[in-house]
């Protein structure tokens, strides 16, 4: 049996709860307010060409706003287009098609604007798309000829549909393509080969779009292979072959990228998009690719790897992101790196999104519009729809820059703004309105509610509320005490009050206060706690033979004032209790148990606020047992679970526990393991109490004072451990006063003006007594005034109104209704933290290289730091590049330097670039104020490699070397440095240097000799030195692996030589002469009869469908019906040379007008008319020609 935990929508629930706190507070609708857009369509909205159009978007507003909408930034008269209406009492468009018309003339950018007296709030600009879904262009497909071992790349190039269509290869008998480590689909649809073996030519390969909106699939013409290969027999017993590529004859090669091509590339990523790497290799045997990040690991909680590890996908991509990965292709004979810059961009994204103000007369407030992006966003305000720079002038208003703050404002100040940030990636817009009301408090929630929790649950008190000025909000239980907030209460901005943690004592009635300076309003909540359900006995497993009857109990203990319905679950499924079961409120009954029957079965006890579920292992045995050998070793178990338990020997602080032991199910018993549970702090939770030998049934057990022990005992044997016994029968022991205090004492701040005092909570069996409870004192340090004290139920209290970071003498003692514990000790805690409210003075900058700076500064005085001093803080920013026209990231960045300290050093900076610098001092509270601006250049440093070096043999003698400026020039380029050296096997040349302009990016290499290969170092310099290199090797030569040096420079010789080729022309004209002889006398030979030739035009080519639509078809080449192949491939006549009989089968498949698939797969073939020409003199070959549709 097990207690279940609770399902996982508890969770998500309490966390949707937590998210609602935060909500802010909304004017109600009978008040008058400018309108707010409720709902609209996405920014890109792509609609399906066979619907009406739907542009959504509604408001809300007192008075009801109108709508009107823009297209393409001009007004769009709804009127005048009979196909086009607005929704009643909303701005939603729709564009009905049924009467004709053609979507595509409805694209464009359109944007709702909806308004009442008090302003106007505005869309998104929409992007309205017809979905598209195009024909694909028929093309005739040769068979595909590759060698074995060769790779191949078979392209899909599917129409560009919006959105883009899902791509998937099947064969043309709608079989999927099986896809592995050596055969797969890369991003952009096509299929990859990194090495073609035989059993590739068994199928073809056919390229699929399925389209969306239309829900269509498209099939491209298939592909069939034909592969050359040394062993033409496909013996299926190689495939398992350890050396599958030797035993068919194939040459082993090193790894090349199929995809993406050369050693580098580059690309960019938004933040929060996914960022999808590919790289795909060729190879004998088939490359294994593995993934880096340089100089850092891969972020392993985002990062997962695709496609048989040839892909790499990063979720939810941000700046930290960015940077070089490489992926590393290998097998035994080598292995290959492709680099890839990964640069991370930013479409706006905000920091403050500007919120709807609502204010008094003559308060003063702020809108604020912050967000960041990557380039950094520009930032637009409006008012009403229009730009604010054309909007009346207003003096209560000012604009500075993300934000406008609004002085003395008046009820004439209502409005609508709107923030607009854009950057090239993409933009936000946000309406946030100013209301202006003189509203009294008033209450929007039902009054005196009833609201009933369990006991030691977490709850929340609800009291929604409005007024402008916006009120204060207050919570009082039984309508006196203090305002309740701190402890185990917890009033959230919206007004709710949430308790952490339900006791009895917390029922009762609860009133909120709202205030301003209008008046009050108040409303109060009825609590009722109530008690827990819990199954106190649970269902035990059971074994049971078939045809018996088996009862399984759920005793349940619930409050009474609650309804509680008992039901069964069998393997997590309602159950249907049959005419063989019987369902009683304690128990299931199974009558004349079945082999169905087995399975687990949960009682899940429930009551309109809780529920507790306990399961059960139900196993039942066949009539008759398996005749076993009598000599084999009996199979051992774990032990089952002990009975009987019983107390004796009631004492004070002790009693004496016995129990019969369970069988051991032959593994001796070596530990029992007695746990006990009390009911007044963790009910239901059960706790190890002590450990006993195996050898024992009896044990006397030490008990602490006040608590409510039930006991249990678990077997355990070297197999494992039984299912607990059944509980005991409770013993309550009598009280005493605490002989201990709480633990891990500590006084913090959390506000200025405030310290809280926490602790660790006793336990059950520390408690010693009921109604236990906390005498909390404290004092100034430094002061030794009389001690403060307040007594405390719950582990936690905050002292108010207290001077900034001071120390206090804290004790917390324990006591309950026998006592006081023993004496506290004395601890110190502090008073909460203010911002530090110096800056360090005097910051000197020394520049130590192009990459480091020295930092030197004056301390700031002790009492200015108003806290515990964590550290000085440098904040510094790249301005610009003393290189032209060069963008750079200002993003701040900032360097810690702990403790009390005068100096330090900043590292890791770009060279040649203009920095600000500046100084704070950083407490526990925060960021105290900013020093003076400082700024300081780096020098010159050396650059990064060359980017993208690329190395290409277009024939054996030249070699052709490309490559990119550096990411960081890191200062004024003076040129290129180029070293290489020709090496073969272990022979090395000798190493030659170039060096080019800085404006160069292309050099050709004139080979010694085509055999040899060469190794390319090349790195960029400034006047500075030499930066980084980069390292690639020429590629091998295709039969680098069979001659040798030597042999090769023979034959090259041997072939350039004057007698040999004069022999070869001389063998050539002989054979020329014996063909033309034996032409002549196989003309004089006349045996066959001459008949007259026949000029028969042949057969045109079927035409091709003009209407776009297309089919699965099958090209098969087949010999004409009446000849036969022989073995040389040549057609033979078997009867007459005049009558060729037409062949053909197949009927039409059926696809819709725009080319989708509607019927069964069918194949046609064409059919096709062919006649032979008759010689007089000799049968010549029939010439067959093929019609492919």
């Amino acid at each position: 049996m097990a207690r279940q935990p609770p399902p996982p929508w508890v969770h998500a629930a309490f966390l949707l709860w937590l998210l609602s706190l935060s909500g802010a507070i909304e004017i109600p609708m009978d008040l008058s307010q400018p309108p707010t857009i409720t709902k609209q369509s996405v920014k890109d909205h792509i609609v399906d060409p066979r619907d009406n159009i739907l542009i959504e978007c509604e408001a809300k507003g007192n008075p009801a706003p109108s709508f009107h909408w823009t297209r393409n930034s001009r007004f769009f008269n709804i009127a005048k287009d009979p196909r086009v209406s607005m929704r009643r009492r909303s701005g939603t468009l729709v564009i009905d098609f049924r009467s004709g018309g053609r979507p595509e003339e409805y694209e464009g950018e359109y944007q709702c604007f909806a308004r009442n007296k008090f302003g106007t709030a505005l869309s998104n600009r929409i992007r309205l798309q017809v979905s598209k879904s195009p024909l694909w262009p028929k093309e005739n497909l040769d068979p595909v000829v590759v060698q074995e071992g060769a790779p191949l790349t078979l392209q899909c190039n599917p129409p560009p549909g919006l959105p883009s269509p899902v791509i998937f290869w099947m064969s043309s008998s709608m079989e999927p393509i099986t896809q592995d480590k050596r055969v797969s689909q890369g991003h952009n649809g096509d299929l990859y080969f990194s090495n073609v073996m035989l059993q590739d030519m068994q199928t073809d390969y056919s390229c699929n779009a399925r389209f969306h909106f239309t829900h269509t699939i498209q099939q491209k013409n298939p592909f069939t292979l034909k592969v050359l290969t040394n062993n033409p027999y496909n013996d299926s017993s190689l495939r398992n072959h350890p050396d599958m590529y030797s035993a068919r004859g194939v040459a082993e090669r090193t790894p090349s990228f199929m995809y993406p091509q050369g050693t580098a590339s580059s690309q960019m990523v938004l933040r929060g998009m996914d960022l999808l790497l590919e790289c795909i290799a060729s190879g004998v045997p088939t490359p294994d690719i593995a993934w880096y990040k340089k100089g850092g690991d891969l972020p392993s909680h985002k990062a997962k790897f695709e496609n048989f590890n040839k892909a790499l996908r990063i979720t939810n991509v941000s700046e930290e992101d960015s940077g070089e990965y490489f992926c590393l292709a290998s097998n035994k004979m080598g292995s290959i790196r492709h680099t890839i810059s990964v640069r991370v961009k930013a479409a706006p994204y905000w920091l403050d999104e500007p919120k709807n103000l609502i204010l008094a007369p003559g308060e003063d407030g702020r809108l604020v519009c912050r967000a960041n992006g990557n380039p950094k966003p520009t930032v637009q305000w409006m008012v009403n729809g229009e730009p604010l720079q054309s909007a009346p002038p207003n003096p209560n208003r000012e604009v500075a820059g993300d934000t406008i703050i609004f002085r003395d404002t008046q009820i004439s100040s209502r409005a609508v703004y709107q923030c607009n940030t854009s950057n090239e990636h993409g933009y936000l817009l946000a309406n946030a309105f100013v209301s202006v009301l003189d509203v009294p408090p008033r209450m929007l929630s039902p009054r005196n509610q009833l609201i009933r929790v369990i006991l030691y649950n977490r709850t929340r008190l609800d009291c929604p509320f409005f007024g402008s000025p916006i009120p204060t909000l207050r919570w009082f239980k039984n309508g006196q005490g203090s305002n309740l907030d701190g402890g185990n209460y917890h009033v959230y901005e919206n007004g709710s009050l949430e308790i952490k943690m339900i006791r009895k004592e917390d029922q009762g009635i609860y009133t909120c206060v709202a205030t301003n300076i209008l008046g009050k309003a108040e409303n109060q909540v009825r609590l009722e706690v109530k008690d827990p359900t819990r199954i106190f006995r649970m269902p035990e497993d059971q074994v049971v033979k078939r045809g018996t009857t088996v009862q399984l109990e759920c005793r349940v203990k619930h409050d009474p004032s609650l309804k509680l319905t008992v039901s069964w679950l069998k393997d997590d499924e309602p159950l249907h209790v049959g005419n063989r079961m019987k369902k009683e409120d304690d128990s299931l009954t199974i009558f004349g148990v079945a082999e169905r029957d087995q399975g687990s079965y949960t009682c899940v006890a429930s009551t309109e606020l809780d529920q507790d579920l306990a399961k059960a292992q139900l196993t039942v045995l066949a009539d008759q047992a398996t005749p076993t050998n009598r000599l084999a070793v009996p199979p051992k178990g774990r032990p089952d679970r002990p009975r009987d338990l019983e107390l004796t020997d009631l004492a004070e602080r002790s009693v004496r526990l016995t129990w019969i032991p369970g069988d051991d199910n032959n593994s001796p018993i070596t530990d029992y393991v007695v746990q006990f549970e009390e009911d007044q702090f963790q009910p239901g939770v059960w706790h190890d109490h002590s450990k006993f030998p195996g050898s024992v049934n009896s044990a006397v057990l030490q008990l602490s004072p006040y608590v409510n022990y039930q006991f249990r005992v678990i077997a355990v044997n070297e197999v494992g451990s039984s299912h607990p016994s059944l509980p005991s029968e409770r013993y309550r022991t009598s009280g005493a006063p605490p002989e201990s205090n709480p633990a891990d004492v500590k006084g913090e701040g959390t506000r200025k003006n405030n310290m809280e005092i926490t602790w660790t909570p006793m336990n059950a069996t520390s408690a010693f007594g009921p109604n236990l409870r906390y005498i909390v004192k404290w004092r100034r340090r430094e002061t030794r005034d009389t001690w403060n004290n307040v007594t405390v139920w719950g582990s936690r209290y905050v002292v108010g109104q207290t001077p900034v970071y001071v120390p206090y003498e804290i004790r917390v003692q324990a006591e309950n209704d026998f006592g006081k514990g023993p004496e506290p000790d004395t601890v110190i805690g502090y008073s909460g933290e203010d911002y530090p409210r110096a800056a360090p003075t005097d910051v000197k900058i020394r520049v130590l290289n192009s990459t480091a700076i020295s930092l030197q500064w004056n301390r700031v005085y002790s009492d200015t730091v108003q806290g515990q001093l964590r550290e000085y803080r440098a904040y510094y920013w790249r301005e610009s590049s003393l290189l032209k026209n060069l963008w750079v990231s200002q993003k701040r960045q900032q360097a810690s330097f702990p403790g009390d300290r005068p100096r330090g050093v900043v590292g890791r900076l770009f060279p040649y670039s203009n920095y600000k610098l500046e100084m704070v001092v950083v407490n526990g509270r925060g960021d105290g104020p900013r020093s003076e601006t400082k700024e300081f250049t780096t020098p010159e440093g050396v650059p990064s490699a060359p980017r993208r070096f690329r190395v290409r043999q277009p024939n054996l003698e030249t070699i052709n070397l490309e490559w990119d400026h550096p990411e960081h020039p890191n200062g004024i380029l003076v040129g290129y440095t180029l070293k290489y050296v020709a090496f073969n096997g272990t022979k090395v040349g000798k190493q030659i240097a170039e060096s080019f302009s800085p404006n160069q990016t292309k050099f050709t290499v004139q080979r010694a000799d085509p055999v040899s290969r060469y190794r390319f170092t090349l790195s960029a310099r400034t006047q500075v030195g030499n930066g980084e290199a980069v390292t690639e090797e020429s590629p091998a030569p295709p039969n680098e692996a069979t001659p040798t040096a030597a042999y090769t420079n023979n034959q090259a010789d041997i072939a350039t030589q004057g007698w040999f080729i004069g022999l070869m022309c001389a063998i050539a004209l002989l054979v020329l002469i014996l063909l033309i002889v034996c032409f002549i006398k196989r003309s004089r030979g006349g045996k066959y009869p001459v008949r007259e030739k026949k000029d028969v035009p042949l057969g045109p080519e079927d035409p091709k469908e003009d209407d776009g639509s297309f089919d699965y078809s099958d090209e098969d080449n087949k010999p004409l019906q009446g000849s036969q192949t022989s073995l040389d491939g040549t057609i033979k006549q078997q009867e007459s040379d005049d009558s060729l009989v037409d062949y053909g089968e197949g009927g039409e498949g059926q696809f819709n007008e725009d080319g989708s698939f509607i019927g069964q797969y069918t194949v046609k073939k064409d059919k096709e008319e062919t006649e032979g020409n008759e010689s007089s003199e000799a049968t010549s070959p029939v010439n067959a020609i093929y019609s492919l549709a």
